[in-house]
């Protein structure tokens, strides 16, 4: 039998807002019922296979600084991929989340060729299956990497060579499939590279015909295999590539309307990615239920001094508990959940130090959500809309909404009834401290 990796550590508990122990959940009871859901419902919360187990504590002037024995140099890429496996389901059932996600290649190393690749994945999907069963621990979605390779240097759906087209519909094909067969509840298609480092080389028409094409496609497949999960973008405007086709969630509608695909696909929307377009998480989550097409969430933080996607671990309540207070009024993630795509710092060399931030973010999460409901419960926020906005609601601003007033009929009612308007005021230092005192009092 295997030795475990993380010998010294036992389950994560429950111990409570009071405890002064070291790795136990302060905030997250899972069992809990919150706005009449268990936490461990409303928040669906998810491992990420490739930050957590994947990345080896590099950057662009550094090399790995982790010491994992499953990402040794000159070891056998399927037995180390097998300890990997072995490692991650320790983890997971450990810290005692629900759900974990994973791209193919993070659960599989790439074969030879494209047939061989498929082979190694069928093979790793049937451990994992293996080790869901045994755990518990469930899938909350896969995708397809589309972007490490040298052949999608140019992007994978909108590179200028149609057999790359060709080689990732195919990858995806088989990893939709792959995550059918796990009982996965989502799938997302991350596009890490569909977009453009230069004008000088790039026709935008083409290539967002190529996307959309693709993600036809992809639907097309979905209901041919009998997947019931639901299908993700996730937007990113940036990074690596200088502007990607799915900038933020406002863009990605778009997109989804103008290729047929509304309806078919939700967004994935994760923290850094709305900060690096210059939006904040609140935005691009209203913004997303307000077209009825939120899905899932990737919770992490950037950091305002670095301006890129650190992919950090949450901390900070306030921003989550604004979010959360959306979803609680749209009725929850349906599928979804929140998957923690975050990463140690680099210097974070223990093996110790995945718990303590997966901990912390956990809590962050958990404590957020008793934000949410308190403000909710409360209703402070939502009466004050409704008043702001109740003029709507009378005769004249449903008629007008309604198309039973020209423009001229509109300007008349001015001249003629002596219409004189004053400004109401916002109150938006009232509502932000307002907020301020849930995150201060919940518990």
């Amino acid at each position: 039998m295997r030795r475990p990796f993380f010998e010294e550590i036992e389950k994560i508990p429950f111990v409570g807002v009071e405890s002064n122990e070291g790795l136990g959940y302060r905030y997250y009871d899972e069992g809990r019922v919150v706005a009449g859901r268990s936490m461990k419902d409303h928040l669906r919360m998810a491992v990420c296979y490739w930050h957590t187990f994947c990345w080896p504590g590099d950057d662009v002037f550094g090399d790995g600084a982790f010491e994992r024995p499953w990402q040794a140099a000159n070891g056998d890429p399927i037995a180390l991929a097998e300890e990997k496996l072995s490692v991650a389901f320790e983890f997971f059932e450990k810290l005692g989340l629900p759900f974990f996600c994973f791209h193919d290649r993070d659960l599989a190393p790439e074969g030879q060729s494209s047939a061989e690749s498929v082979r190694i994945l069928d093979a790793f999907a049937e451990k994992a299956a293996a080790e869901m069963e045994r755990t518990g621990v469930a899938l909350l979605w896969g995708t397809a990497n589309l972007f490490g390779h040298p052949r999608y240097a140019a992007g994978a759906a909108t590179n200028p060579d149609p057999e790359v087209f060709a080689y990732a519909a195919g990858q995806v094909k088989h990893c939709l499939e792959v995550t059918k067969r796990l009982g996965g509840a989502n799938y997302v298609m991350w596009g890490g590279r569909e977009g453009y480092d230069t004008l000088l080389n790039t026709d935008l028409r083409r290539e967002a015909d190529q996307l959309g094409r693709f993600m036809n496609l992809v639907v097309e497949h979905k209901h041919r295999i009998g997947f019931d999960g639901t299908l993700l973008i996730e937007p990113k405007p940036h990074e690596p590539t200088k502007h990607q086709y799915d900038h933020d969630v406002a863009t990605l509608h778009s997109f989804l309307q103008r290729y047929g695909l509304e309806g078919e696909i939700r967004a994935n929307v994760e923290v850094n990615h709305a900060t690096l377009a210059g939006n904040s998480f609140h935005h691009e989550i209203a913004t997303a239920i307000a077209s009825d097409f939120l899905g899932s969430v990737d919770a992490n933080r950037g950091d305002p001094q670095n301006g890129w996607d650190t992919d950090q671990f949450p901390n900070d309540v306030a921003e989550l508990a604004l979010a959360l207070y959306e979803i609680l009024g749209a009725g929850g993630l349906g599928t979804g959940g929140f998957n923690f795509d975050a990463k140690l710092r680099r210097q974070s060399l223990d093996p110790i130090d995945l718990f303590h931030a997966h901990v912390g973010g956990v809590d962050t999460l958990a404590h957020a959500l008793l934000v949410a409901a308190d403000l909710r419960k409360g209703g402070d926020l939502e009466r004050f809309v409704a008043e702001r906005y109740s003029g709507w609601d009378e005769t004249f601003g449903r008629e007008i909404l309604d198309g039973k007033h020209s423009l001229a009929d509109l300007a008349t009612r001015v001249a003629t009834s002596g219409v004189d308007p004053h400004p109401r005021s916002g109150r938006q230092e009232m509502l932000e401290n307002l907020v301020r005192s849930r995150v201060h009092s919940a518990r």
